[in-house]
């Protein structure tokens, strides 16, 4: 079950807001904790060991923050610290990294010549939401240790703030300290609930309408295969993957943010037009803050940050994007993409970003190429294919006569396409959402609003959506 599902919003969404409206403010917590255990419950039904996990960790956390509780010596506090922070990476590390260990391990056993101790490795589904929810104890863990945050006493408010279902599977990444006085108490009002459903309306057209239409382009070039598309067709497809993600996760991001405002939480913002920014330092600025922030915070500052001296501040600049692009997947292709991002931000830091700034046209120019080719390495993770995506779009790369194509296949596409593509260039600036807010109250807003649910609902009926993408992180 997934919020662009019919299921979720004809069923489940009716049925909880009900019981959770009628019941008295006491119970309130005890009902959004039962219904976000049943929501988890009902994605991790093919593995319901994953719903022991995150259960597990909820004990866990809650007994390990209640225990640096107990001692004024940092040093103590540390020991527990680093045990907590040991748990929960142990169980990502086994689920997430395992198996792409153990097959590098067989496969220097196979170069060794001992095949037959070759290991047959299992590929266990990934247990849902278990990247998320890992840094949001991680996050906990460190503030209590720090004395930012004082643990929690109540193991109901605690596991609430573990499980709250809006943004328990793919964020925003939360702090304790930012929701510590909600789950206490908070208000709820009708104009909450109205601003709530608009959000989440908006985040579900995003979703079902841009999202999944632009996202048919690139599986259909999967499909055809990368060496028989013409050079045009793979900047399209780029254009097409990297709209495609940025509207998944963040209409998911406002879909999350609408239940969270409708149930008295107001999530932070995760996106801030990134397309739009003239530096790659600018645009992760912009793009999935709340992860950003969580590398800043408890990885980067850390280490020292900018504070000890040029040579280890790309140091630690490196070290969290190394562990960004580890913590997206093991392929070599997120290390690769890690390092180009960290080699592109340096760069920037080194004086480009002062000259891109100051030359706009020139820093729209620069990220025009740099955002999908980035991408381009997030998403294609076979190096083989990856090299033959990169002749296609630099041909002068590839042997005179390599590669035979449709000379007309863009033109071809750009109809199926075009009209969604258009809309997504559109969609990426700000200038919707300026025109939303000038116009939220009126009419002619509210009768839009209504019939991109219903174009949501029709799509989903017919079949044309597919899973968040960053249910695979």
């Amino acid at each position: 079950m997934i919020f662009s599902s019919l299921e979720f919003i004809f069923k489940f969404l009716p049925v909880f807001l009900f019981f959770y409206f009628v019941c008295p403010d006491r119970a309130k917590n005890i009902c959004l904790l039962a219904g976000s255990l049943l929501f988890y419950f009902s994605g991790v039904t093919d593995h319901p060991a994953y719903m022991m996990l995150l259960l597990l960790s909820v004990c866990v956390n809650y007994c390990i923050g209640r225990k640096m509780e107990r001692y004024k010596s940092r040093f103590r506090r540390r020991k527990w610290l680093r045990l907590g922070i040991a748990y929960n990476l142990f169980w990502l590390i086994l689920f997430k990294y395992s198996g792409f260990l153990m097959e590098q391990f067989s496969l220097l056993l196979q170069i060794g010549g001992l095949e037959k101790a070759a290991l047959s490795i299992p590929h266990p589904a990934l247990p849902l939401g278990i990247s998320f929810y890992t840094f949001q104890a991680i996050s906990y863990q460190a503030d209590v240790y720090r004395r930012e945050v004082p643990p929690e006493k109540s193991f109901l408010d605690f596991a609430l703030y573990m499980t709250m279902f809006p943004q328990l599977i793919s964020g925003p990444i939360v702090s304790y300290a930012s929701l510590r006085k909600l789950i206490k108490k908070r208000v709820h009002t009708l104009e909450q609930v109205e601003e709530g459903l608009r959000e989440f309306t908006i985040g579900l057209g995003l979703k079902v309408l841009l999202s999944n239409q632009i996202g048919g382009l690139w599986s259909q070039i999967g499909a055809v295969g990368y060496e028989s598309i013409s050079t045009p067709l793979a900047w399209m497809g780029l254009a097409a993957f990297s709209l495609r993600l940025y509207f998944d996760f963040y209409g998911y991001s406002l879909m999350a943010r609408g239940l969270g405002r409708v149930l008295g939480f107001p999530l932070p913002h995760n996106f801030n037009h990134p397309y739009m920014a003239l530096t790659m330092t600018d645009f992760w600025r912009r793009w999935h803050m709340t992860l950003g922030g969580w590398f800043r915070n408890y990885v980067y500052i850390p280490l020292g940050g900018n504070r000890e001296g040029s040579f280890k501040t790309f140091r630690n600049m490196l070290a969290v994007w190394l562990l960004t692009g580890l913590w997206h997947g093991t392929s070599p292709n997120f290390l690769l993409w890690g390092i180009v991002l960290f080699a592109l931000i340096s760069l920037e830091k080194l004086g480009l970003g002062k000259l891109l700034e100051r030359w706009r046209v020139a820093g729209h120019v620069y990220m025009l190429f740099a955002i999908p080719l980035t991408w381009m390495l997030f998403a294609i993770t076979d190096f083989s294919q990856l090299g033959i995506y990169i002749q296609r779009l630099f041909p002068l790369l590839a042997p005179a006569g390599k590669y035979t194509y449709f000379a007309g296949d863009f033109l071809k596409y750009g109809r199926s396409y075009g009209l969604s593509l258009c809309a997504g260039l559109i969609f990426m600036t700000g200038l919707p959402r300026r025109l939303y807010d000038r116009k939220r109250e009126s009419l002619c807003t509210a009768i839009a609003l209504l019939i991109i649910f219903w174009l949501c609902v029709y799509c989903m009926k017919m079949g044309a959506n597919d899973p968040f993408m960053y249910f695979n992180f």
